[in-house]
């Protein structure tokens, strides 16, 4: 395992300490509020974020923070931390394991760091540009497996997916498919970069969701853009991430089907 750097091993901090947060506060019949989009907040989630944020901007008060609960700043600076305190919501207030915290670090709009912390599967993976991508400190690799009927699919997200010419396409893809399934959320990139699986396709996502993934995925030798091959950037609402010869397939059959 190399040596973390100084912004990775913030990142790391940052992320354990939102872990202890939210495993305090999980199965507490913790107060649920809903935002102006509808979606789920809990203290959980606001403690975990004012964690990071903290921990974060201590190290590197010159950096852009985009955080899922308290927005963005310094939009303009060069590197910019993107952060999802608790992902998966919905599944924390249900009180099933399904639930990470996400941080990512985008240097003049390429993502360059992420770290993905499963907190309840005890999987903390992590990865940097350049340098490989890593779960509890073991090497991640995506698999080589290049043919559709060998492979297992993993879906999230899918009800955008559903009202758009992709679903057929989708269905085709599927068919195929050796196995499927919708580990969802963090997890089925994790199984992804491990090697795992061998192809990862949501949408209704947002750059918050998926960034640090991203840099996991790539990292581990994989392919990671949205339903239309575009890489991921701040406006990024779908993904198709998988092994190289398995992500040109499915592109072939998904691209232009999907906004």
């Amino acid at each position: 395992m190399h040596e973390h750097s100084p912004l990775l091993a913030t990142a790391l901090e940052a992320a354990r300490q939102a872990a202890d947060i939210s495993r305090r506060y999980f199965r507490s019949n913790v107060e649920v509020r809903t935002k102006e989009d509808r979606t789920p907040v809990t203290q959980a989630d606001v403690e975990c974020e004012q964690a990071i944020r903290r921990i974060i901007q201590d190290a590197y008060p010159e950096h852009g923070f985009y955080g899922e609960e308290t927005g963005q700043t310094q939009a303009d600076a060069d590197y910019l931390w993107l952060v999802d305190p608790i992902d998966g919501t919905k599944a924390f207030v249900r009180e099933y394991p399904f639930f990470s915290t996400q941080i990512a670090l985008m240097h003049q709009g390429e993502l360059v760091l992420g770290v993905s912390s499963g907190t309840l599967f005890d999987e903390l993976a992590w990865a940097e540009k350049g340098r490989g991508a890593w779960l509890n400190g073991k090497a991640l690799s995506v698999s080589e497996i290049d043919e559709p009927d060998r492979a297992a699919v993993s879906t999230g997200n899918v009800s955008s997916l559903a009202q758009s010419a992709g679903w057929q396409a989708l269905g085709g893809i599927l068919a195929a498919a050796d196995r499927t399934r919708g580990y969802g959320d963090f997890y089925h990139y994790h199984l992804l970069a491990a090697g795992k699986i061998e192809a990862v396709i949501e949408s209704d996502v947002n750059i918050l969701d998926i960034a640090a993934l991203a840099v996991i995925v790539r990292e581990a030798g994989g392919v990671f853009t949205d339903l239309n091959g575009n890489p991921p950037g701040l406006t990024t609402r779908s993904v198709l991430a998988a092994n190289p010869p398995l992500h040109r397939q499915y592109l072939e059959k998904l691209r232009g089907h999907v906004d």
